[in-house]
C-alpha cells in the first residue's frame, strides 16, 4: 500500500501504471487481432477466448493499482447471483469519470466483460477504434432524421445492420453496457432538465430500447447497478491519487418483460410510451434506493 505517499505521488504512480498497462496488453491485442481476421472457425474461437482474457487482465490490473493506490472500503450487495456464462444488459446511474472503473472492478469475472455500442465511425479512431473492434465492441450505423427524410428507402437500415453485427454474439455470452442518463449527473444539468428525481437525470429509454430491439432475445436480463459516493463524486484524479475512500455498489437483476423485445422504439408509439413509463419506474425506485444509501452510508467528517 502506497498511502503514506503525497497524494500527487501516487496519482503520478498510478497513472503510469494505467498507461504501461494499456501499451503492453493493446500491443499484445493488436497481435492477436491479426489472427482474428483468418477465415478459419478454430482460429476465430481461440482467438475470441484469447481477447476476453486480454480484456480480463488489463481490468485485474487496473484493480492491482486501484489497490496499492488506497484501501478503499467497498460496500458490496446482490452479486450473488450473477453469471459468467449469460449474456446480459448492464445499466447504471452516472455520476463521475470514475464510474466505469468502478463497474470494471466489481463485476470483471463475475460476467463478460463490458462492450458499448459505437458509432460506426469510431472504428477509424487511431489505436483506440482497432482496439474495440479487436474486443468485439458492436457497432452500430445510425441515419439522422434529416438524412432519412431525404432517403426513406434508408429507414430501419441501421438497426438491421446493428443486428448483423450483434449475431455473433448468439453463441459468445456478452455484457453490454448503457447509461441510461446519458450524461453524468450534476447539479446544473439536473436543474437544467428540472428532474423530477432527487438524485437522479431523465432517463433516456430510447438507447436501452435500441439494445433490446437489436439483440433482445439473446440477453439474460438487465443488472441494474446504483452507484453511490459517500464523500461525493470523486474525479478521475481522485480515483488516480487514491482519494477514493469508500464506495457503495448495489446490484439488481432486472428481467425483461416480454412485451418489450423485438419492437421498434421509433415507429411504435405505443411502444414507446408503455416502456418509458417502464423505464421510469425503474428509476423512481432507484431514486429511492440512493436516498436509503444517503442515510446509511453518509458522508463522513
Amino acid at each position: 500500500m502506497l498511502e503514506f505517499l503525497p497524494a500527487v505521488t501516487r496519482g503520478i504512480i498510478a497513472s503510469l501504471l494505467l498507461a504501461l498497462n494499456t501499451i503492453l496488453l493493446c500491443s499484445f491485442l493488436f497481435c492477436v487481432a491479426i489472427c482474428k481476421a483468418l477465415p478459419f472457425a478454430l482460429t476465430q474461437r481461440f482467438t475470441l477466448w484469447l481477447m476476453n482474457h486480454t480484456h480480463e487482465a488489463w481490468i485485474s490490473n487496473n484493480k492491482a493499482w486501484m489497490q496499492l493506490v488506497c484501501r478503499t472500503r467497498w460496500h458490496l450487495s446482490g452479486l450473488e447471483g450473477l453469471d459468467y456464462q449469460h449474456s446480459y444488459l448492464v445499466t447504471s446511474n452516472h455520476q463521475s469519470w470514475v464510474d466505469i472503473m468502478v463497474l470494471q472492478y466489481v463485476l470483471n469475472r463475475r460476467i463478460r466483460p463490458l462492450k458499448f455500442f459505437l458509432k460506426q465511425e469510431l472504428i477509424w479512431v487511431p489505436v483506440i477504434g482497432l482496439a474495440w473492434w479487436a474486443l468485439g465492441f458492436p457497432f452500430m450505423k445510425r441515419y439522422s432524421k434529416a438524412y432519412l427524410q431525404k432517403h426513406p428507402e434508408k429507414k430501419g437500415k441501421d438497426l438491421e445492420t446493428t443486428r448483423k453485427t450483434c449475431a455473433k454474439f448468439r453463441n459468445n455470452p456478452v455484457g453490454i453496457f448503457n447509461f441510461v442518463e446519458g450524461t453524468r449527473f450534476t447539479e446544473a444539468k439536473h436543474a437544467q432538465q428540472q428532474s423530477s428525481f432527487r438524485y437522479l437525470l431523465k432517463p433516456k429509454a430510447g438507447g436501452i430500447a435500441f439494445v433490446l430491439d437489436a439483440m433482445g432475445e439473446q440477453l439474460q436480463s438487465i443488472i441494474d447497478v446504483t452507484l453511490h459516493y459517500p464523500a461525493g463524486r470523486p474525479g478521475f484524479w481522485d480515483l488516480l491519487c487514491g482519494k477514493v475512500k469508500e464506495v457503495v455498489v448495489h446490484v439488481e437483476e432486472v428481467r425483461i418483460p416480454g412485451q418489450f423485445i423485438g419492437r421498434n422504439y421509433e415507429q411504435d408509439a405505443a411502444y414507446r410510451q408503455e416502456f418509458q413509463g417502464w423505464i421510469n419506474q425503474q428509476w423512481l425506485a432507484k431514486d429511492a434506493l440512493l436516498e436509503k444509501l444517503h442515510r446509511e452510508y453518509p458522508a463522513k467528517s
